[in-house]
């Protein structure tokens, strides 16, 4: 693992494109290169550099509209005289506590670290606590599920039309918001499956709306799976000791039937399924504590299908 500091990347990265940025914009403005070298305190040969364009830097800076908004604010006060060296680093540092909430900064950090990417990363804004951690953990559940579904010898076969979704929620959810999946939903196409990107909050209702149906009736059951039902898994199912629930696919308020469904049964069931109604395509879910042990299951259930 490369363990890089978002610090780093605002001395290496982001710090040389924008003195680059201010130097043109201040020279643009009249100012002489000694009076620029004073102003940004660097030398009049690195204010040569950035004034000749020899500076490098980094595009993904002088292409962020808040990036050149700051720099040309700034020019502007440092030229006027309404702004001076306490100013401008009052706007740098409020800039780069903007741009590491998601912004080019979190960008290139992922890309320095790959580790970090589709986990939600906002370490440089909240911080390390149980929250950030809880939220982390669940992320890397999902993505780590869905590249198991994806590696499913057969999977594609029990796509429904309307996509597969993996979902998981954090501990005491309120609502859709605290249930991680995958935006845009996993889809087959040509006998394989496509991640459109990794997992989020709040990117699927569909598989939400189950997923907190069975939290609110068993608390430590936290994923659920979407795949098309088929009387081969229902049957692999009752063969690993499972009773799958059927349920009615035409009703009004899909996460209330749900849970009235499990209280009846007594506990989640860990695959449920219908049948489909008018415009409604059949649909099982398979249940787990985490969204891996979801995708476990349903590689169980195929494999036991499949003999």
């Amino acid at each position: 693992m490369s363990l890089v500091l978002p610090s780093e990347l605002v001395v290496d990265r982001f710090l040389p494109t924008v003195r680059a940025m201010l130097a043109t914009r201040l020279a643009e403005r009249g100012l002489t290169q000694r009076e620029i070298a004073a102003e940004l305190g660097v030398t009049q040969a690195a204010v040569s550099k950035y004034v000749g364009g020899e500076s490098g830097g980094d595009d993904r800076f002088r292409d962020d509209p808040e990036t050149v908004a700051t720099v040309e604010r700034i020019a502007d006060g440092l030229d006027g005289g309404e702004m001076d060296g306490y100013d401008a680093l009052a706007e740098l540092l409020s800039l780069v506590r903007s741009l590491e909430d998601r912004g080019p900064i979190c960008e290139l950090h992922e890309e320095e670290m790959p580790e970090l990417q589709g986990l939600g990363c906002d370490l440089c804004v909240r911080g390390l606590d149980p929250d950030v951690r809880a939220e982390r953990d669940v992320l890397a559940n999902v993505r780590t599920a869905a590249r198991t579904l994806a590696s499913i010898p057969g999977m594609a076969d029990y796509v429904p039309n309307v996509g597969t979704n993996v979902g998981m929620c954090l501990p005491q959810p309120r609502d859709e918001t605290d249930v991680a999946a995958i935006p845009g939903r996993i889809y087959a196409m040509g006998g394989r499956i496509e991640i459109p990107a990794n997992p989020e909050f709040g990117a699927s209702k569909h598989v939400a709306t189950a997923v907190l149906a069975a939290t609110a009736v068993e608390p430590e059951v936290r994923s659920a799976i979407n795949i098309a039902t088929d009387d081969d898994l229902l049957e692999a199912a009752r063969t690993i000791g499972i009773d799958p629930l059927e349920f009615d696919a035409d009703y009004e308020d899909r996460g209330e039937h749900l849970r009235a469904r499990f209280d009846e049964r007594g506990a989640v069931p860990r695959v449920a399924y219908h049948r489909g109604a008018f415009g409604i395509e059949p649909a099982t879910y398979v249940f787990g504590v985490t969204a891996v042990e979801a995708a476990d299951l349903v590689e169980a259930l195929l494999e036991t299908a499949a003999t």
